[in-house]
């Protein structure tokens, strides 16, 4: 078989603050902008990896999901435990400084974890877990 990952999801809450993290602090080209106000669907994915691609969406768009979930999916977001990425630089160093000085949380600075990766973590405005793990 030949499948690879084309695109990946992840909430937002405020598209424009949004934009301007995976935009401006990560780097990330915009290949995709549809919808209006909050319901804004925005692709970008990394420089030079066109097959490769992030959807920032509305999280509760879907006419089947109900109240109920939606305060759930909210409560997620605002603990930060409803959408994750995990990315990889050779150079997380430069990366976390770069991403620091765009005033992301910073969950974990730069860590030699016990199981073999060098990563940090940062949340983005929607509060989705961003890990970037050093490519070696």
């Amino acid at each position: 078989m030949d499948i690879t990952i084309h695109t990946t999801a992840l909430p937002h809450e405020d598209p424009d603050a949004s934009l301007a993290f995976y935009r401006d602090v990560l780097g990330f080209e915009v290949r995709g902008d549809v919808g209006q106000g909050r319901m804004r669907w925005i692709t970008v994915g990394p420089l030079g990896q066109p097959g490769t691609s992030i959807l920032l969406a509305p999280p509760a768009a879907d006419p089947g999901i109900t109240e109920q979930e939606r305060r759930t999916i909210t409560e997620m977001m605002a603990k930060g435990t409803y959408g994750w990425i995990l990315l990889a630089t050779l150079h997380l160093d430069a990366v976390f400084e770069k991403v620091q000085a765009g005033d992301a949380e910073v969950v974990q600075e730069p860590t030699e974890q016990p199981y073999g990766i060098r990563d940090c973590a940062f949340r983005d405005p929607a509060g989705n877990l961003i890990r970037i793990q050093e490519l070696r």
